[in-house]
């Protein structure tokens, strides 16, 4: 019985683990006394494991430098997560939010649908600035679930849409579960972020998609704005061309500065572009010219800023231009400049934001020097082995793994969230998908479109539980229109999900069939077949420039390049050199003296 509890120490301690987390023990600390204590176990057993086990007491002299060292307490790569915590809570507390869906929601209220789609297209734009889930399923909860109630959308639709929409910041970057990703998988969060751009906007537009299917196939679960409703007007005409007169100019900036910037000439086109329409939509409003439609400068004025913001995080890292963690640094402070301009930002909105990103960077922290302490313990008991074992022999090859692994994390994904998964899972899973030749960027990408499931399971989804504390639990009097209005119930929250979770378990089938939305972040493959190495000839010596004998087989002559000096005598300044004496011709009759 001792025999062979110490030779399978490995899932012995996994499931230990599964259930010291069923039962309801926070997962850092659940993490460390599972480590610990079969740290202990497996000393004591280690002499009957057969070699299994390969654990001793000095071992533990090692766990200062699993906390010091590069992969915790040093991890550069861990310290963008304060910084895009920062940005997304300070832009969450400026009201940027708001701005965005009364702005988005009036340019597509005369549509069916049109607050849905405002919801989907300002929860792209959230996840592209605060990366936060939190801040971005809460903003909307607040703002547009009581406006899209009003005007009588069905309560399942509107919080399904809602809770989806903020889980796009898990996989739009700048993500924190992609920089959690990358940091355990060993490999560039420049790289995870543009792996995972292409099916952050594939998912958005397959709820974009479902809205359009369910305004057609039920037009009266989410009806157009009514006329009194759409305060800011018509103007659609309006901004097509002011976007038309700013397409213009970028290419006019780009076609002058293309000679000169080469490559970065499109992106500084475009940002011309951009800067001149919002100045003129400045201009036209504050001088009260009204060459523009109100919908027009509104649109621009509100959408610019975000837009600016999520260049200067992004576009810096896809440049090259900034780390991951400058790009954040810089976001952070791109936030705060926002803030002020909107006259929002206090020295209470900067003491809520530090609070709410001191209490992230710590869980974030503590679940991670737990996850040290069971990994050292399971990497000594041959963990890591099992586990690979156990996932290569999977049938299929590789297609099998990637259904096995995504079936794990979608069931584990209902107790666990996304920061535990990608602490425990992840680690045990990328050495076995490294084996089998997958690429991890890949991994890492498809992993984060699976995790994203976590917050919107019933019944445990985090996103359900943000929407479920702002919905009203009672009924209430509209503010607007003085009716009352029915509660949003738990049920409507969990059934309105369920389509967007369906909608995820396909973008993972997509992301598994169709790799090159990944892939790409490798640049342009180089076909070696179309390269053409040219050497130089080498005057002189009558070789073919790579150095082939001639045609006929003789050997070349190699005469002297001309002016070439006699090596074996002083250098020659431009005297005339002493006549060199001949040499006596040697005495063949005679046996060679040596002396």
């Amino acid at each position: 019985m001792i025999e062979f509890i110490a030779q399978n120490m490995a899932p012995i301690m996994f499931a230990s683990l599964i259930i010291f987390l069923l039962i309801g023990y926070p997962v850092a600390f659940s993490l460390a006394a599972n480590g610990l204590l079969f740290f202990f176990v497996g000393v004591l057993l280690s002499p009957y494991s057969g070699g299994s086990i390969n654990l001793a007491w000095p071992l533990l002299h090692a766990l200062p430098d699993n906390f010091y060292g590069s992969r915790v307490m040093s991890n550069d790569t861990l310290l963008a997560i304060p910084f895009f915590t920062f940005m997304g809570i300070v832009l969450e507390r400026s009201g940027m939010a708001e701005d965005l869906l009364d702005t988005i929601g009036q340019l597509f209220g005369p549509i069916r649908g049109g607050l849905a789609y405002a919801v989907i297209f300002v929860g792209a734009l959230l996840a592209a600035t605060t990366g936060v889930v939190a801040a971005s399923v809460i903003a909307m909860g607040l703002i547009s679930l009581p406006i899209m109630l009003r005007y009588g959308y069905d309560r399942r639709v509107a919080s399904g849409v809602i809770a989806a929409s903020g889980t796009l910041a898990q996989i739009i970057p700048p993500s924190l579960v992609l920089i959690v990703l990358a940091d355990q998988l060993g490999r560039s969060v420049g790289d995870m972020y543009a792996g995972a751009l292409i099916p952050g906007l594939i998912l958005t537009s397959l709820y974009t998609m479902y809205i359009v299917i369910m305004s057609i196939a039920r037009p009266k679960s989410m009806p157009a704005l009514p006329l009194e409703a759409r305060t800011l007007g018509h103007g659609v005409l309006s901004l097509l061309v002011a976007v038309l007169a700013a397409v213009v100019v970028s290419y006019a900036a780009y076609r002058y500065l293309a000679p000169s910037q080469g490559q970065n000439a499109d992106i500084l086109g475009a940002t011309i572009g951009v800067v001149f329409i919002y100045v003129v939509a400045i201009a036209d409003q504050r001088l009260k010219i009204n060459m523009m439609s109100r919908l027009a400068q509104q649109v621009i004025i509100v959408l610019v800023p975000p837009l600016a913001l999520i260049f200067l995080v992004l576009g810096t890292i896809f440049l090259g231009i900034a780390t991951p963690t400058e790009g954040g640094a810089m976001g952070a402070v791109g936030a705060l400049i926002m803030a002020a301009m909107k006259g929002r930002l206090s020295l209470d909105v900067i003491k809520q934001a530090l609070a709410s990103t001191t209490r992230l960077s710590s869980f974030v922290l503590f679940i991670l020097i737990g996850a040290r302490v069971f990994s050292l313990t399971f990497y000594g008991v041959n963990g890591h082995i099992w586990v690979e074992h156990l996932l290569t022999s999977l049938p299929g090859g590789e297609v099998g793994f990637l259904i096995g692994v995504n079936i794990l994390v979608f069931l584990l994904a209902f107790f666990l969230d996304f920061f535990e998964l990608a602490f425990i899972i992840v680690p045990l899973l990328a050495p076995a998908a490294d084996k089998l030749g997958i690429d991890l960027i890949w991994f890492g990408v498809l992993l984060g479109v699976n995790m994203q499931t976590s917050f919107m399971h019933p019944p445990f989804g985090f996103a359900l539980f943000y929407l479920r504390s702002v919905a009203a639990r009672v009924p209430y009097l509209d503010r607007l229109t003085g009716k009352q209005t029915a509660p949003v119930t738990t049920g409507q929250i969990y059934w309105g999900a369920v389509p967007f979770v369906c909608i995820q378990v396909i973008m993972i089938g997509l992301t598994i069939a169709f790799p090159q939305m990944v892939m790409h972040y490798k640049g342009t493959p180089v076909d070696p077949g179309t390269i053409d190495y040219q050497v130089p000839e080498m005057p002189g010596f009558g070789l073919s420039p790579l150095a082939t004998p001639p045609a006929d087989g003789t050997a070349p002559a190699a005469p002297a390049a001309p002016g070439t000096q006699d090596l074996s005598q002083p250098p020659n300044f431009g005297e005339t050199p002493p006549a060199k004496p001949a040499a006596p011709a040697p005495d063949l009759s005679q046996p060679p003296s040596f002396n």
